[in-house]
């Protein structure tokens, strides 16, 4: 009996033990994958798969005092982006695109490197699946689509799971030339849904889920249930090898401005311009706070606090997409979508992440300053 109270105590420790270990292999793996995409071009994603669009017209763009938005703050948001190496400066409201700033050449129609957008692209393939019927609920196990692990406890793994980058797989110690491949071979290391890791595997498996459920390639089903619906032109998925996988997790080639749309479609909780091509409440689905991680939805962050150094978001409803140098600042609340786009760089020891949308949302004329909350004292004595 003397021994039973330890128990606990022990079983937090291996949990511990093994976060150390799911952490220093997902830091070696950000290390060596983050280094030879900094080196590389976007030619340098070979082979490719394209993603067919619809190629229609942007959202209309109006004067920004139209939609009740002041100058002086949007011009305030581009001044900082251009200070901090931005390639572009997009801001959408109640779709219509109310202000653009592009910097070293580049326009609304430039090809670049999405980064870590392209993983948001199969939790929504995923939810249209869903929407479609052809995936039953957001946790089902993957064990149902992957043959392989049928009978392996690692297909107890749920769709929400791999969204929520808390599949308990561990995370590789280096790149790979064959991601799935990897995902697939990865032991569990931790409980699934108890610990989240940013890696690879989680979007690659989802992908894979997609076209095991869908019974199509990957790229011919986000074309058709997403891309070309939302009007974007021709993008490309990055392949492991010629008629491989497509990484699901970085690099997919797509105009930069097209993802403009996609915050659109993320605040209209997946309509898009009046079109439905997500059911309704799948965009709230992959909001909510990860059980392993209350700061994370679905390859989004949730800004409850705001970025850490930086002064908190505007508003509390704020959620975030990327991460390098690519952000998409959503803001229900003000129906706001902000982009910018850089190129991976060393991280900016200057930036602060909350910079921009707060100058944006401030800008608005009807913005409300969120109450503060209990025990904080910022608004209430200058300086804190």
């Amino acid at each position: 009996m003397s021994a039973s109270p330890r128990r606990p105590q022990l079983a937090l420790l291996a949990l511990a033990v093994l976060a150390a270990v799911a952490l220093l292999g997902a830091l070696s793996w950000w290390r060596s994958w983050h280094g030879a995409r900094v080196a590389a071009s976007d030619a340098a994603y070979e082979p490719r798969e394209r993603v067919r669009g619809g190629d229609q017209p942007p959202a209309p763009r109006v004067a920004p005092e139209l939609e009740q938005l002041e100058r002086p703050g949007l011009e305030a948001a581009a001044a900082y982006a251009a200070a901090h190496g931005s390639r572009a400066l997009i801001v959408s409201r109640h779709d219509h695109i109310v202000f653009e700033r592009y910097w070293q050449g580049s326009s609304f129609d430039t090809l670049a490197d999405a980064q870590s957008f392209t993983p948001l692209l199969a939790a929504l393939t995923a939810g249209a699946a869903m929407s479609h019927r052809l995936i039953g609920w957001p946790d089902e196990p993957v064990g149902a689509f992957i043959g392989e692990w049928a009978q392996d406890p690692r297909g107890a793994i749920t769709v929400r799971n791999l969204m929520q980058m808390s599949s308990g797989l561990a995370p590789p110690l280096a790149a790979g030339a064959e991601p799935l491949a990897a995902a697939l071979h990865a032991p569990l290391a931790a409980k699934p849904g108890t610990l989240r890791v940013a890696q690879p595997a989680d979007p690659q498996l989802l992908a894979l889920v997609v076209e095991r459920a869908t019974r199509q390639r990957y790229a011919s089903y986000l074309s058709q249930a997403l891309w070309r619906r939302i009007g974007a032109a021709d993008a490309w998925l990055w392949l492991d090898r010629p008629g491989g996988a497509a990484h699901a997790d970085c690099c997919m080639i797509a105009r930069q401005g097209d993802w403009i749309r996609i915050g659109e479609l993320l605040l209209r909780d997946g309509n898009y311009r009046g079109a439905e091509v997500i059911r309704p409440g799948w965009v709230k689905l992959m909001r909510a706070p990860s059980s392993a991680d209350a700061r994370y939805g679905a390859y989004l962050q949730l800004a409850l606090e705001g970025p850490p150094g930086a002064e908190p978001y505007a508003s509390r409803d704020v959620f975030v997409a990327g991460g390098g140098g690519n952000r998409l600042w959503l803001v229900p609340s003000l129906q706001i979508a902000i982009l910018r786009t850089a190129a991976v760089t060393v991280r900016d020891p200057q930036w602060d992440d909350s910079r921009i949308p707060n100058l944006v949302m401030r800008a608005a004329r009807d913005y409300v300053p969120a109450p503060p909350q209990p025990g904080d004292v910022s608004s209430l004595v200058p300086g804190h």
